[in-house]
């Protein structure tokens, strides 16, 4: 790879998650604050990503990758993506608002796998290049929270209006991207493109343990995606969104812990752990306050790289080890669509419901729903610990 490709790579994903982390992480508060939304619409708004990414698969799977060049239609995504960003801020009711992200999901979410797909195409040692392009995705999610936090922008339209503007600025410079035509000579089915053959590893009883539990996991993760912000904003807490990249932080620290972890404690404690930091997150949040538990709210935050890195990094790795080098990629499709598909959409339901049930005045109380996704992430824990019974040499890294 030349210096020039990796540069317009790194730009590619920095961009490409910038997008996201501009306006995914506050929209519950946008929606609060100038739609008077409730917890039900709110889960609904973050649920739409869910179903975009359960129907994105097809649409790069059976018509990007064989008959258009991928940096292309990335580049008209993303510039019609810009355009339902800024949509999103002409509506007044959250039933439009609903539809418009639903739409713009669709356009977003094959984005990420054309986005992967372009920088896979470029490399010659995609194990060792990948990490180095992929860590600027991390980054831009970073500069988006401290962008929006530094300009006090996160209870305003205009997180939308960056986001927007990035989006219409990726896809010009997607045209630019190295060519990455179509490979129309991969016959994918329906079934192919959403993982199906990768069914047969639930025949596998650790396995389909771990796949429930995978799937579970999601709830808890839904009400922090959902609603920490909207949390963190109501208690007070200045330059929130700021603030929340810490978690982001600590998950670029702790992804460089797991694969000497991994080979140390094997995957069902790494599992394990993961799930111990999403409880211990969330009474943090149940306790924490902007007084004398204000560093529980610091804690909270800084513990989704273990909680997102301990589980869901290592989700990916059993996966792969699993399936093989046959069905691996069906495998990683099946599994995403089962988590950030199907998990976050029950996820998205229920925390809009269980915050829904708490609201007091113009607010809510925040103790009882921080502790839903504790007492979830505490029963996949036990049951987990109690039915999950992996080979050694599985458990083991290779």
């Amino acid at each position: 790879m030349t210096p020039i490709t990796f540069i317009k790579l790194a730009l590619m994903m920095l961009l490409q998650y910038f997008i996201w982390g501009a306006w995914y992480v506050t929209m519950g508060t946008y929606m609060t604050e100038h739609l008077n939304a409730s917890g039900t619409p709110i889960g609904a708004a973050y649920g739409a990503l869910a179903i975009a990414t359960m129907i994105s698969p097809f649409f790069v799977g059976l018509v990007a990758d064989r008959f258009f060049a991928a940096q292309r239609i990335m580049g008209v995504l993303h510039v019609l993506g810009g355009v339902l960003l800024l949509a999103a801020t002409w509506v007044s009711n959250t039933t439009a608002f609903y539809w418009v992200i639903l739409v713009y999901s669709l356009l977003y979410m094959p984005t990420i796998a054309l986005s992967n797909s372009i920088a896979f195409r470029q490399m010659n040692d995609p194990g060792k290049q990948f990490p180095w392009i992929r860590v600027f995705g991390t980054i831009g999610w970073i500069v988006a929270g401290l962008t929006i936090g530094f300009l006090a922008l996160e209870k305003t339209a205009s997180t939308f209006h960056v986001a927007a503007g990035i989006s219409v600025l990726l896809g010009v410079i997607s045209f630019d991207l190295p060519h990455t035509p179509p490979q129309a000579s991969q016959q994918m089915s329906a079934g192919q493109a959403l993982g199906t053959d990768a069914l047969v590893l639930l025949r596998d009883r650790p396995y389909f343990i771990f796949f429930i539990a995978a799937i579970l996991v999601c709830i808890p993760l839904s009400f922090y995606y959902g609603f920490a912000n909207v949390f963190l904003n109501e208690l007070g807490v200045e330059n929130a969104a700021g603030k929340m990249i810490l978690g982001q932080a600590s998950e670029a620290v702790f992804i460089l812990a797991i694969p000497l972890l991994f080979n140390r404690i094997g995957v069902k404690n790494m599992l394990v752990l993961g799930m111990v930091a999403w409880i211990l997150r969330y009474l943090c949040f149940a306790w924490g306050d902007t007084a004398g538990n204000l560093w529980m709210l610091y804690a909270g935050i800084i513990l989704h790289g273990i909680c997102y890195d301990f589980f869901f990094v290592t989700d990916y790795m059993y996966t792969e080890k699993k399936a093989g080098e046959k069905i691996k990629n069906a495998a990683q499709g099946l599994f995403t669509f089962a988590t950030y598909g199907l998990g976050m959409f029950i996820g998205t339901w229920f925390s809009g419901r269980t915050a829904d049930n708490y609201i007091v005045g113009t607010g809510h109380n925040w103790a009882p729903i921080w502790l839903m996704p504790a007492y979830i992430a505490g029963a996949v824990l036990i049951l987990f610990v109690l039915f999950f019974r992996e080979k050694r040499q599985i458990l083991a890294a290779t």
